[in-house]
C-alpha cells in the first residue's frame, strides 16, 4: 500500500473499526435506526448559516431516505466501470457528522481508486474524496463533544462545512468530525468542495515540504491546473518568482493572471534550458512536480545545489525506482509528502483549514472552476476524461443539491 494510502487509511481507523463499508473516512452502511440516533444539537449564536432554533426544530422533523444515489464503482477498470449506486443511508457514528452534500470536487486520486492503483476495502464504492454542504447531524460521543478541538471548529446543525475523505459522490455522507471543516462567510459550498483537498495541500506543501521564503525562485508544473494556479498564488504571496510550465499559450496567460512570473510551453520550448536561462545557470530552489515519471529525470538537471524536489502526484504515471546516489551529486532533498500527514491531527486540520479559508475570504487566493459537471455516472465520467486528458484549466466540480 502506498504511503498516501496508509496515511489516510490511518486517519479513518475510528471508523473502519465500527462499519464494514467504510473508506478512508466516510461511512456508508446500513443504519435501521437511523433517525432516533442522529444529534441535533441547538444551533449557538457563532454558528454560520443558522437564522434562529427553529432550524434545529426543522432539522429534528426531517425525515431521512433509507437509500442514497452515489456516483462510484463496482470493479476497477476504465472510464466505464463508473456508474450509478443506490446505497444504504449512511450511518451516523458516535464521532461522526452527517453532513448533506451540496457539491464534490473531482481530483487525480479519484482516477486511483477507478484503476486499481489505491486498494478499496469493499464494492460498491462511491468515489470522490471532498464535499460541502450542510450539517444535518452531529456527533453523540460525550467524549468528542468534550473534546477542545472539537468545541473549537464550532459545529452547528444548519451550518455549512466542507468535508475530506474517500466517498463523497454521494448524497450525504457520514465523516469523522476531524475530518469536517466549518465555513466562514464569504466561502460558498461551491467554492470549499473546489478549494479544501488542493488548497490544504499547496498551503501545506509550501510551508512544509519546502517552507517557500522571500527571493526564493520556484518551478510548477503543469501550472494551470487547479492545483497548479493554486500554488502560483500561494507562492506569489510570499514574495517568491514563480515559474510555470504549461502546454498552450492560452493556459499561460491564465497562469500569469494567477501570479506566474514565467509560462514554458514545454511541447514548444526545451523546459530545462529555459529555466537554467531564467535562474543564471543556478537552477530553481524548489520544484512542486505533479507530473511524475516524464519530468524526474529534467528535475534534477533544473534543481539548484542543496534544493528540493517536492513530488505531488503521478499524471504521466509513477516515478519508477532509482538509486538514492542520486541525489548525491547536488545533496537534493525529495520529497514525496501527502497531505493527510500534515493535517494529521486535529489541531493540525483546524489551523490549516481556517487559514485556507481566510486567503479564500479575503481575495488573496481565488479559486478557477473549469467546469460544473452533472451528478450522473456519464457526467463523472467525463469529468475524468478531461482531467487526465489535460483539457481543464482550473479546479472541477460536481453539483449534487442546491445549497
Amino acid at each position: 500500500m502506498s504511503q498516501f494510502c496508509r496515511a489516510l487509511e490511518h486517519a479513518a481507523r475510528p471508523s473502519l473499526l465500527s462499519a464494514n463499508r467504510c473508506i478512508l473516512g466516510l461511512s456508508l452502511v446500513p443504519c435501521p435506526r437511523l433517525v432516533p440516533r442522529l444529534s441535533l444539537h441547538k444551533p449557538t449564536s457563532y454558528s454560520r448559516g443558522l437564522k434562529s432554533t427553529t432550524s434545529t426544530a426543522a432539522a429534528a422533523k426531517m425525515s431521512f431516505p433509507s437509500k442514497i444515489q452515489a456516483i462510484g464503482i463496482n470493479k476497477t477498470g476504465d472510464f466505464d466501470v463508473i456508474e450509478k449506486l443506490e446505497l444504504p443511508f449512511p450511518q451516523p457514528a458516535p464521532g461522526n457528522v452527517l453532513v448533506k452534500v451540496h457539491y464534490a470536487g473531482v481530483n487525480f486520486i479519484d482516477t486511483y481508486f477507478r484503476k486499481g492503483l489505491y486498494p478499496i476495502n469493499s464494492f460498491p464504492s462511491a468515489l470522490g474524496s471532498e464535499a460541502a454542504g450542510e450539517i444535518v447531524a452531529l456527533p453523540t460521543d460525550e467524549k468528542v463533544l468534550n473534546d477542545e478541538e472539537f468545541k473549537l471548529r464550532k459545529f452547528a446543525v444548519g451550518g455549512k462545512a466542507a468535508v475530506y475523505g474517500q466517498g463523497a459522490f454521494a448524497e450525504y455522507v457520514s465523516v469523522p468530525w476531524a475530518k469536517v471543516f466549518p465555513l466562514p462567510d464569504g466561502v460558498s459550498t461551491k467554492t470549499a468542495a473546489a478549494a479544501l483537498t488542493q488548497g490544504a495541500t499547496a498551503l501545506t506543501f509550501i510551508t512544509e515540504a519546502y517552507n517557500v521564503q522571500k527571493g526564493d525562485t520556484i518551478l510548477v508544473h503543469t501550472v494551470a491546473g487547479g492545483l497548479g494556479l493554486l500554488f502560483a498564488q500561494l507562492i506569489k504571496a510570499r514574495g517568491a518568482t514563480v515559474i510555470g510550465t504549461t502546454s498552450t499559450p492560452e493556459k499561460a496567460e491564465i497562469a500569469k493572471a494567477h501570479g506566474a512570473d514565467h509560462v514554458i510551453l514545454y511541447k514548444q520550448e526545451d523546459t530545462v534550458q529555459r529555466v537554467l536561462e531564467l535562474t543564471n545557470g543556478e537552477g530553481v530552489h524548489a520544484i512542486f512536480d505533479g507530473v511524475g515519471k516524464d519530468t524526474f529525470e529534467a528535475d534534477f538537471k533544473m534543481i539548484r545545489r542543496k534544493g528540493t524536489i517536492v513530488s505531488v502526484g503521478n499524471a504521466s504515471g509513477a516515478v519508477p525506482p532509482f538509486p538514492p546516489l542520486k541525489l548525491v551529486e547536488k545533496n537534493v532533498r525529495l520529497l514525496r509528502p501527502t497531505m493527510g500527514n500534515y493535517v494529521y491531527t486535529p489541531e493540525e486540520g483546524r489551523t490549516y483549514s481556517t487559514e485556507l479559508w481566510r486567503l479564500i475570504a479575503d481575495g488573496t487566493l481565488k479559486i478557477r472552476i473549469h467546469a460544473e459537471y452533472p451528478f450522473t455516472a456519464e457526467g463523472v465520467q467525463q469529468a475524468q476524461k478531461d482531467l487526465v486528458g489535460g483539457k481543464t484549466v482550473g479546479k472541477l466540480v460536481h453539483k449534487l443539491a442546491e445549497p
